[in-house]
């Protein structure tokens, strides 16, 4: 019986828990989803005021998935790059001088031929093909850890039951930022 009740209390302390952490949360930036579902559960998370969706993934304070792993870390450190150490920073600027000078005494056409600054180095990183059987996830930027998650699969591909299933899904949190109301 001892066992038991310290199961509820731990059940219950983590519940508490998530929900400090859901509701911490108050700009969502979502990544491409398979089937268009991140289009669906943008539209219902601005209808219902839930949180402010951004499309600038700096300003968020988390990120809506329907992935984890490899490529979604890379789409968030392609997002939200990692800033460079103070010693690197002190270096780039005095080598940003020289190449200033030397770039200006070049000809402007040269420029042209440079690479992308935002290019990708895997663009399968960002394909939504074969994934996302209905998992969505919503991490946090800063600690990059999973604060909520789901499991809903739409039972067809049509915009009307992937609308359905986005507004499940908002209904779902709105529930867990929310325990105490039926």
């Amino acid at each position: 019986m001892e066992v038991m009740k310290r199961l509820v209390c731990l059940l219950w302390g983590s519940c508490v828990l998530m929900a400090a952490e859901l509701s911490g949360v108050h700009s969502v930036y979502l990544l491409p989803m398979s089937r268009g579902m991140d289009q669906y559960l943008a539209n219902r998370l601005t209808n219902e005021h839930l949180f402010r969706v951004v499309t600038d993934p700096k300003l968020a304070d988390a990120f809506f998935s329907d992935r984890l792993g490899d490529a979604f870390q890379a789409q968030l450190d392609a997002a939200l790059p990692k800033p460079a150490p103070p010693e690197a920073a002190k270096d780039s600027k005095e080598g940003s001088k020289d190449t200033k000078a030397a770039a200006s005494s070049r000809s402007g056409n040269t420029a042209m031929f440079t690479d992308t600054v935002n290019k990708l180095d895997n663009p399968a990183a960002n394909s939504s093909f074969g994934s996302g059987k209905g998992n969505v996830f919503l991490v946090d930027a800063k600690s990059r850890q999973v604060v909520w998650s789901t499991f809903d699969p739409p039972k067809d591909d049509t915009s009307k039951q992937l609308d359905r299933t986005a507004s499940e899904i908002v209904n779902r949190i709105k529930k867990d930022l929310n325990p105490e109301k039926k």
